[in-house]
């Protein structure tokens, strides 16, 4: 009998792990290539984006602001903090405090950034900082997509993450302190279940079934110069995240895993 519950007590713990390491910082709105401009929405959730599951409640972010970039023009840095409004964010179990704003969105390239409040995760007892960037674009009009934005730990994408066809590759590169990272450990999930932002929630109803929970939460590894290629199976949203990019990070006296994270859209052709 007790060995009985030895075993649960590790497959309980196992779980638990996993779960750990499948947590995405998200900032999401529902296109990437606008025609035209005007004001769209955003959200700021931390959650598992494949099967909507357990919501984090964030905390007030260290930073969120946005990379204006437009042609040959110089960067326009906008900050977005004070803009944001907290919310209740419904998953498929659970609630948790996430964030909305608006923004007007113009010409050329817009980059978000976002360096969260480090998230306490108790059953590993560490914490955790996804700093994340969407990019989108108005207009057609490329901008500064391919630069570094200057965050401790970020993904630059060596291919325009506005513009990819169903089929296509994404690259990109893990810096960390502007650095590259050789070897990194990426997981990537597709976001399966659509956010409805008027509801602060996910849509129920999933856009794929996965055939084995592997296929949920994929990992790759980037070469020696931190580098990565992943080919996009289905069109969507797109979350990669490069973890532990600091092995002696600590936050509060605990470790503190320090990721960087990226969000593309695909479309079918």
């Amino acid at each position: 009998m007790k060995k009985r519950i030895a075993v649960l007590v590790s497959l309980i713990s196992l779980i638990l792990s996993a779960q750990a390491f499948a947590h995405f910082q998200l900032i999401y709105t529902p296109d990437a290539a606008l025609e035209n401009g005007g004001k769209i929405p955003l959200a700021l959730v931390f959650t598992h984006p494949f099967d909507a599951g357990h919501t984090m409640d964030m905390g007030t972010p260290e930073q969120f602001f946005v990379l204006q970039t437009r042609g040959e023009n110089p960067v326009k840095k906008m900050d977005l903090l004070d803009t944001l409004v907290p919310v209740s964010w419904q998953s498929l179990t659970n609630s948790g405090k996430a964030f909305k704003t608006d923004y007007t969105a113009r010409g050329g390239d817009h980059i978000f950034c976002l360096v969260p409040d480090p998230y306490f995760e108790a059953e590993e007892d560490s914490y955790i900082q996804q700093m994340t960037k969407m990019i989108i674009n108005v207009g057609g009009i490329p901008g500064a997509w391919m630069e570094p934005a200057g965050l401790p730990a970020e993904i630059v994408p060596l291919s325009k993450p506005y513009d990819r066809w169903t089929g296509n590759v994404f690259q990109g590169k893990v810096l960390y302190n502007g650095q590259p990272v050789p070897g990194a450990e990426i997981e990537i999930e597709y976001l399966n279940h659509e956010p409805l932002i008027d509801r602060n929630a996910f849509a129920r109803k999933p856009a794929v079934k996965a055939p084995q929970s592997s296929f949920e939460l994929q990992t790759i590894f980037a070469d020696d110069n931190g580098i990565f290629t992943f080919g996009i199976p289905k069109a969507g949203w797109w979350g990669f995240a490069a973890l532990g990019l600091d092995e002696d990070a600590t936050h509060k006296g605990k470790p503190c895993s320090k990721d960087a994270v990226i969000w593309i859209k695909a479309v079918d052709m």
